[in-house]
């Protein structure tokens, strides 16, 4: 194979024309959208300023409006230029949530910053510093709001099929199905998969469905000219080193595509990798935790606020849940669950007790009962469980003392099964990922259809969870709970 089978022909077909087009408009209408935020955070602050009266103990001389309009007409362009410096128009930066907002905040403050250098060195020094202020705080959480409620609109877009960008996997071993089967499950991703190139299964073999093998790896060229494709992902563990250093020369400096490689460890693309300079050699390195930065203060935020309310809401509940057990069977009111943490630490999950003291006998008292949970750690008529344990675990009251886990920073209120020691290696090569995030009273499995799912679909519910984390994920889950817990379905 030459390097030659791999060049692109001029000019692009129509179709990853339109998509660029596509890509054009969006960054037209979002900067629209920021220019109106802009201007709206400068009005409402000096509406707050000078209408409202909102001052610091310092009043200084209030200048005519035409100084403000004036000052404005002059400050937002460079605001805007200032975004694009920032990359805040660069696509690969847009709709990447926490992320993306952390460097609009971020480059709203340095605008701030040279609009308070332009006060102190400049002639005019009487603007009003509550102003300033308010204008940086309101222009920041207005351009914010912006591209949250743009996003959110072309993700529902994107569900329809627009603003998509076309994708072509090389190669369609275990790693590349991985990759694409991780792509199909997030279809708010906005990427349309347009097939595999591999070497070794033939052109028209459809390993999942809608995704087939276009061609060999020696027809990206003209795979690519077909069907339009923007982006090539390549699974690394598909390809030799002398054909992946052909693929790069080939396309890295092409405009109109961007190349991707995988980690090569598929089963890390749940958890996650970053490159990592040591010695001046870039390295991969593993991500001991899913969630760093913004993610982690947000969810922690979350947690902690929503945990204390709920606690102070039941605790009478709570209170009246410790006598019923107390009076029903005898025996201790938590019963005490060693499970899996964060980074692999054991901790003590808490729970109401909802068994008999001698359950381990009255399940071995009957076989076809003990096989049927060893199977599925599970029993849909189990007779080691009290009568006040079945309405516990009907309406998941057993599972309040949970939120004393949630304030000590074990648990999370959103988040993957908690889980033993021994169930840890019925999750495969998945359940490293286990250990990067805390486990959560409730989760994907829980709106799921708690105990009427499957094992092999907990764990991919799991997995799609810590994949795809968001903090509007995990108030989505908490909104849905309501209706499961109200529902009882699978909950035995």
């Amino acid at each position: 194979m030459t390097q030659a089978t791999y060049q692109l022909a001029n000019p692009l077909p129509v179709a990853v024309n339109a998509r660029w087009a596509e890509r054009l408009l969006l960054v037209i209408v979002l900067t629209c959208v920021d220019l109106m935020m802009v201007l709206a955070g400068f009005w409402l602050a000096y509406t707050l300023r000078f209408e409202a009266g909102i001052s610091w103990t310092y009043q200084p001389e209030v200048p005519p409006v035409d100084f403000y309009q004036k000052l404005v007409f002059f400050i937002v362009p460079a605001w805007l230029v200032i975004f694009r410096l920032f990359g805040l128009y660069d696509f690969k930066n847009l709709f990447g949530g926490t992320r993306e907002y952390a460097y609009a905040f971020n480059a709203s403050t340095f605008c701030m910053m040279l609009i308070i250098l332009f006060i102190f060195f400049g002639e005019t020094q009487n603007i009003a510093r509550a102003w300033v202020i308010l204008s940086w705080l309101l222009v920041s959480f207005g351009v914010i709001l912006g591209r949250f409620l743009l996003r959110r609109i072309v993700q529902n877009l994107r569900v329809h099929g627009r603003f998509l960008t076309a994708a072509l996997i090389i190669g369609a071993n275990e790693e590349g199905l991985a990759i694409a089967e991780q792509l199909q499950a997030n279809p708010k991703a906005g990427v349309w998969l347009a097939g595999f190139a591999d070497d070794e299964l033939g052109s028209g073999s459809e390993l999942l469905p809608n995704v087939p093998v276009l061609g060999s790896v020696d027809a990206i060229g003209l795979l690519v000219r077909q069907h339009g494709i923007q982006e090539i992902i390549v699974a690394s563990t598909a390809l030799p080193r002398e054909k992946l250093l052909q693929l790069f020369t080939a396309f890295g400096s092409e405009d109109n595509i961007t190349i991707r490689m995988s980690s090569g460890l598929y089963e890390l693309l749940t958890t996650g990798v970053e490159v990592q300079e040591f010695g001046n050699v870039p390295l991969l390195s593993v991500n001991k935790v899913r969630l760093t930065g913004v993610d982690v203060i947000m969810k922690t935020l979350l947690d902690t606020f929503l945990s204390i309310g709920a606690l102070l809401v039941f605790l009478p509940v709570m209170v009246a849940i410790a006598i019923a057990i107390r009076l029903d069977s005898p025996g201790p009111i938590f019963h005490l669950r060693r499970v899996i943490g964060v980074g692999g630490k054991a901790f003590n999950a808490l729970k109401f007790r909802t068994m008999y003291v001698d359950a381990d006998e009255r399940l071995a008292r009957d076989p076809e009962l003990r096989r049927e949970f060893e199977l599925n750690h599970k029993l849909k008529n189990d007779p080691r469980v009290t009568r006040i344990g079945r309405f516990l675990r009907r309406t998941s009251l057993d599972e309040l003392p949970q939120l004393i886990n949630v304030l000590f920073g074990q648990m999370s209120l959103v988040g993957p099964r908690m889980i033993t020691a021994e169930e840890r290696a019925r999750y495969g090569k998945w359940r490293m990922n286990l250990s990067t995030v805390k486990p959560g009273i409730t989760g994907l499995w829980q709106v799921s259809g708690r105990s009427d799912v499957s094992y092999e679909e907990r764990v991919m519910l799991d997995m799609n969870y810590i994949r795809n984390y968001s903090i509007w994920f995990d108030l989505h889950i908490l909104w849905q709970t309501i209706p499961a817990v109200l529902k009882s379905r699978g909950a035995y």
